[in-house]
C-alpha cells in the first residue's frame, strides 16, 4: 500500500526563502480547535495540541484499515490574528494573540468518518479539550507565503515586510487570518533549522473581499502562528 505524503504532493505545502508566491489554495477539510495566548505558555495552546493528535491519527489509520489509503500525518498548520496585528511585527505581544490549530484532512475522509473517530479516541482517553475539535472546510482563495528557517521569534522582519511592503506593492491588501505551516518538528530541530510556511490570505484593493486581517474574531476556519 503506497502511503501518501501531502507535504510532497500538495503544492500549497510548498515556498521558497526569500521569495513571496501568490498561490491559490483549494478548498480544504481540517480538523480545528480555537485558543488564546502565548503558545510558549497558554494552557490552551498545549491542550488544544494534544487534543487534535489522537484524531488526526485516528483517522489516519481508520483510512488505512478500513478504507485501504495509507497517508502521513500532515504538519500542524496554525491561524492566528489579534486586535492589533502589529503584535505580529513589531511588539511580538505573544498574550494578545487568539489562534486555531489545524490539521488537514484528505477529501476521501468525512464528517461521518470523523464521528465515529472522535466516539473511539473518546473510549480510550480524557484528551483534555476533544469536544471542542470541529470538522470543517476552510477557503482561502489567493495567498501570499514564502518560507521561513529559523526562530519563531525571528518571523517579525520577514512577516513586517510581506505586510508593509510585498503585498501593498503588488496591488492587494490582507483579508482573513495569518496562516504559518510547520514544516519541522520542534522536538527534533534545532531552532535555526525550522522551517515554517508563512501565509497570508488575500484579495486586491478595493474589492468586496478586502478587510482587515484582525476584523473578526469568530472562532474557526470560516470566521479565519508565529509560535
Amino acid at each position: 500500500m503506497d502511503k501518501v505524503d501531502f507535504k510532497r504532493s500538495l503544492p500549497s505545502f510548498r515556498a521558497k526563502q526569500g521569495r513571496f508566491d501568490v498561490i491559490e489554495v483549494p478548498e480544504m477539510q481540517y480538523l480545528v480547535i480555537d485558543g488564546h495566548g502565548d503558545p510558549n505558555t497558554s494552557p490552551d495552546f498545549t491542550a488544544a495540541v494534544t487534543s487534535l493528535y489522537p484524531l488526526a491519527y485516528g483517522l489516519k489509520f481508520f483510512s488505512k484499515l478500513e478504507l485501504g489509503r495509507d497517508y502521513v500525518v500532515p504538519p500542524l498548520e496554525g491561524l492566528w490574528w489579534a486586535d492589533d496585528m502589529a503584535t505580529f511585527t513589531s511588539a511580538r505581544d505573544k498574550s494578545a494573540w487568539y489562534f486555531t490549530l489545524v490539521l488537514l484532512v484528505r477529501d476521501w475522509l468525512d464528517g461521518g468518518h470523523f464521528e465515529g473517530v472522535v466516539d473511539t479516541v473518546r473510549a480510550k482517553g480524557s484528551e483534555p479539550r476533544l469536544c471542542e475539535v470541529r470538522f470543517e472546510t476552510l477557503r482561502e482563495g489567493p495567498c501570499v507565503q514564502t518560507l521561513h528557517i529559523g526562530p519563531f521569534d525571528d518571523e517579525g522582519p520577514v512577516l513586517q515586510h510581506m505586510h508593509a511592503d510585498v503585498i501593498p506593492d503588488a496591488g492587494m491588501t490582507m483579508t482573513g487570518k495569518h496562516h504559518e505551516i510547520y514544516l519541522s518538528d520542534v522536538r527534533r530541530t534545532a531552532p535555526e533549522k525550522l522551517r515554517t510556511i508563512l501565509r497570508q490570505p488575500v484579495a486586491p484593493q478595493g474589492s468586496a473581499a478586502a478587510r482587515p486581517a484582525s476584523a473578526d474574531r469568530g472562532g474557526g476556519p470560516h470566521s479565519g502562528s508565529a509560535v
